[in-house]
């Protein structure tokens, strides 16, 4: 049952990825403006946001079984209502809709795992679930880049649709019996907002989970730019992403995500921002191929440490009857990071390298930061 919840996280973030490459050009083929276009390809993850945090507080007074039946089923019927856009403001509702349903998944099916997981094998289900998300970013843009030339958007995004509703009726009729009692689950799982930010545990993942995604959004802004002024097409710029996530890929499921459940996960926090960090700082220094192939290696294992330590240090700050609260709030700070990072450089109008530079010293303080986190008692 476990690799079904796997495959869920794989489809709900594969969805999220083959909008990546496609999306604006859909948007400008419709007779977008400039403004129209960033708005549709920022919509997705401002209703996505708040998908997340209705999702976490539906998971803990329902259960997650219903919630993300729910959200399978409602975004495979979202994904094919992009075969009715012939025009920018009915792709915006679209979007709207989309990342609204998309937010109810991965707050559910994460709640799954980490109240199906034993405390000694936290870390190493959080790096597996970590993988099949790599995989996705690998797969998923080349998948609907290709076939969105040959098809058209709509097709690609019809497949996926496809795929979804086939793991909602599966869910339906097998995970029942993973359902949680609502009675038991109100009874014991209230928690005011504020304790989430109060725990350092949570506190802490939540940053994190931010600042992973911000340092997502300036790979995706400035390395195609990096790329391009050192005399290389964008090519290149796919191939370096593809090695980031081939090497994280790899330190999730060898024997390294062993070291998930032994060493602290504030300690494999810190050393994997604290990576990402010096990955960006080279990638701006960077005057070829080598350097930059380097720092993409070093990004993945660094992203590879960071992803399941956030888990881990979620799970350990919470009961599993608010875990569903917990990991809306987490999803939601992903969604808000990623648009941040872009969004933030693009404002300050940096050069590159001292784009990457202030990305690279913001996270290397994250990383010294995470040292001195303190596990707390387990919010409730």
């Amino acid at each position: 049952m476990k690799y079904f919840i796997y495959a869920i996280i794989f489809f709900s973030f594969f969805d999220l990825f083959t909008q990546l490459p496609v999306m604006s050009t859909f948007a400008d083929s419709l007779g977008s403006t400039a403004f129209l276009t960033g708005l549709a390809v920022g919509m997705y993850s401002l209703s996505n946001t708040i998908g997340n945090i209705i999702s976490g507080f539906l998971t803990d007074r329902k259960g997650p079984f219903v919630i993300l039946v729910v959200g399978l089923l409602t975004t495979g019927a979202a994904l094919l209502l992009y075969n009715f856009a012939d025009n920018i403001y009915i792709l915006l509702a679209i979007r709207f809709i989309h990342g609204l349903v998309a937010g109810f998944i991965v707050p559910a099916a994460f709640t799954y795992l980490a109240n199906g997981s034993a405390q000694d094998k936290r870390g190493k289900n959080s790096a597996l679930s970590g993988a099949f998300v790599g995989v996705a970013a690998i797969v998923g843009p080349a998948f609907s880049g290709i076939l969105a030339k040959k098809t058209s958007v709509p097709f690609v995004f019809s497949i996926t649709a496809v795929a979804m509703l086939i793991l909602g009726f599966i869910a339906y009729f097998t995970l029942r019996k993973w359902q949680l009692h609502k009675k038991v689950a109100q009874k014991k799982g209230y928690a005011p907002i504020r304790a989430f930010f109060t725990n350092s545990g949570t506190l802490a993942a939540f940053l994190g989970a931010f600042f992973l995604m911000f340092s997502q959004g300036v790979i995706a802004y400035l390395l195609p730019l990096q790329a391009q002024t050192l005399g290389y097409d964008s090519r290149l710029s796919g191939t370096l992403l593809s090695t980031f996530g081939i090497v994280a890929v790899l330190v999730f499921i060898l024997p390294t995500n062993r070291i998930f459940d032994r060493v602290a996960p504030s300690k494999t926090f810190a050393m994997g921002i604290g990576l990402m960090g010096i990955s960006q700082i080279m990638i701006g220094q960077a005057d070829g191929q080598g350097i930059l192939y380097t720092a993409m290696v070093v990004y993945g294992v660094g992203f590879a440490f960071l992803f399941p330590s956030l888990n881990s240090l979620l799970i350990d700050a919470t009961t599993p009857d608010v875990r569903g609260k917990a990991y809306g709030y987490f999803y939601a700070f992903f969604s808000i990071g990623v648009v941040a990072g872009s969004f933030v450089l693009g404002a300050l109008d940096l050069s590159l390298t001292g784009g990457f530079s202030l990305t690279g010293i913001i996270l290397l303080g994250v990383a010294i930061s995470a040292l001195f986190i303190k596990t707390q008692h387990q919010t409730t």
